[in-house]
């Protein structure tokens, strides 16, 4: 139904606040088991996708860390060798 959410903590470039919104959306999909909610439930549905997001964001702004910030394109690297080990594909 939706994608993983991925780990948006100790990145360079810092997490923006649009990969912290998609992470809440995909949280609110997988929870609420809608990709899209019904004209019904769509401002609770949005409420709560903005509300993950501001949590979201306070604590990721509040974690601290000795380790290296990791670089996205090594751990996008990585994700692909996965999947292609996981999946039997080999990565492009």
């Amino acid at each position: 139904m939706c994608r993983n959410i991925k780990t948006l903590f100790n990145f360079d470039p810092p997490v923006t606040e649009d990969e912290v919104r998609a992470a809440s959306l995909q949280f609110v999909r997988k929870i609420s088991g809608f990709t899209k909610p019904s004209k019904a439930n769509e401002e609770a549905f949005s409420a709560a996708v903005e509300e993950i997001a501001q949590i979201s964001s306070r604590l990721l702004h509040s974690m601290e860390t000795t380790a290296s910030p990791k670089s996205r394109e090594e751990e996008a690297a990585k994700a692909k060798a996965r999947a292609a080990e996981r999946f039997g594909t080999h990565p492009a």
